[in-house]
């Protein structure tokens, strides 16, 4: 069918636009070896709603890529509930991480949100700003006692990030279990990127090297959790503030409460969606300001006026806000999750082309937070995209790191707070210069470094 011809489904839109692939494989190469690059591109040559085939016939994907703020808000906001997590890799993530708040769906997500919200109260979160300042003192003494040296921020950050975010929700049990999840998430997660983007899978169950090696991760990662559960449970171990004796605790009349094998879900899907994502904030954070003595020296400057040598606390966030724009600067360029996946549930348009049923919709905050409609000169770092009055000026969704309507990440609070005190604490203690000047990513289950993001760092004079 050409393009500008009304197609069915009734929704009067028009059909998308198409990349061209190859013969009968499509962009599945293109997709492989560069899924952001792929979208960014056929954005730029077909617009903000372009459909991409990637796969031999009979086994062909059919991806529909929405690439507006105002198409990203219909799709997670206004018509949240025809675009569900019904897709491949979705349920890769819940057959390894389980069925918690990222991954479930209907009534069993609206239950669990409405037991886990009470403990992602402004007020709960904020008292967790000493956990990440003490994780973070203890990685910047590291740094003190070495020489001025070159280190991987990348590798750094998603040490404190791990550790903040473990003993948050496990306390004085953190030690019991950042060896196992540092060992066995990358096993796990390398399977469901595996598996969720093949055009076909073998069973589980299959005595596969591969298969054998996930399953031996899962079993290390779940027995660790269950020890831990089984503990608060049975009242061997003191009731204390983390965030799994608060889960554990959580009931209502309405909702009950979480049972052992629920807990695990939601304690394994924190640490996946708590640690990497905000490691890589941090990380993308230090590498631009590394690159960027000026907005650095800013930077650092404002942490000297607002905390002096004191440790920063949860409400120094409102008092370092050009410090917060830094941060969400390196998340538009860098966001945490590049790409966001939905299954629609009727034929629906959207920017005027018809998105058909059941077909699989891809939104790609990497594209959009580039988008030179919404930022001019887009790939330039500048953290004053990000004043007040700027950011009035742009479509909601022109920025959603955090993803958006009934299912935005409910930690975006957290992973904001823990952001800014970290890179407070950091650059209050040292100097960066960039050694990688360019650091090439790609699209894991969150957004990854191929390669090392090296900076080498002075300690300065507080």
């Amino acid at each position: 069918m050409a393009v500008g011809t009304r197609t069915d489904g009734g929704t009067g839109g028009t059909e998308a636009p198409a990349l061209a692939g190859i013969p009968l494989l499509g962009s599945l190469f293109d997709l492989k070896s560069d899924s952001l690059g792929t979208y960014l591109r056929a954005q730029q040559r077909h617009g903000d709603v372009v459909r991409i085939t990637a796969g031999p016939p009979g086994l062909r994907a059919e991806l529909y890529c929405v690439f507006s703020a105002e198409g990203a808000q219909q799709v997670l906001a206004a018509e949240s509930a025809n675009f569900r997590k019904d897709n491949a890799f979705y349920q890769e993530l819940r057959d390894s991480f389980g069925n918690g708040l990222l991954t479930s769906q209907d009534e069993d997500y609206m239950r669990q949100r409405r037991l886990v919200q009470p403990l992602f109260t402004k007020r709960r979160v904020d008292g967790y700003a000493g956990a990440v300042a003490a994780e973070t003192r203890a990685v910047v003494e590291g740094w003190e006692r070495a020489p001025d040296s070159v280190i991987d921020v990348g590798e750094e950050m998603m040490r404190l990030a791990l550790r903040a975010v473990a003993r948050i929700l496990f306390g004085t049990d953190v030690e019991a279990t950042v060896d196992v999840v540092d060992r066995c998430f990358p096993v796990i997660t390398e399977y469901v990127l595996r598996r969720g983007y093949s055009p076909a899978n073998i069973p589980r169950s299959w005595p596969t090297p591969g298969n054998k090696r996930a399953a031996a991760a899962m079993d290390e990662l779940y027995a660790v959790c269950d020890k831990i559960i089984a503990e608060r449970r049975s009242g061997a171990a003191a009731p204390g503030e983390d965030l799994l004796s608060l889960l554990a605790a959580a009931t209502s009349t309405d909702d009950g409460e979480f049972d052992a094998a629920e807990l695990r879900d939601q304690v394994l899907i924190f640490l996946l969606a708590g640690h990497e994502t905000t490691a890589t904030s941090l990380a993308f954070s230090l590498h631009l300001l590394a690159r960027h003595p000026e907005q650095q020296a800013r930077a650092r400057e404002e942490i000297s006026r607002v905390l002096g040598d004191r440790t920063p606390e949860a409400a120094d966030l409102d008092r370092l806000p050009y410090l917060t724009q830094v941060l969400k600067e390196a998340m538009r360029l860098y966001p945490a999750a590049p790409v966001i996946g939905r299954g629609s549930v009727a034929a629906t348009e959207v920017g005027g082309r018809t998105i058909p049923e059941g077909s699989d919709v891809i939104l790609a905050p990497w594209v959009t937070h580039r988008h030179p409609r919404y930022w001019p000169d887009p790939e330039r770092f500048d953290p004053d995209r990000f004043t007040p009055e700027a950011e009035a000026g742009r479509p909601r969704y022109a920025w959603f790191p955090f993803g958006g309507g009934p299912r935005a990440c409910i930690g975006q609070h957290f992973s904001m707070l823990e952001s800014v005190i970290a890179l407070a604490m950091v650059l209050r203690t040292c100097a960066f210069e960039a050694v990688d000047t360019e650091v090439p990513v790609s699209a894991g289950i969150t957004l990854r470094a191929d390669g090392p993001i090296r900076c080498r760092i002075r300690h300065v004079t507080r």
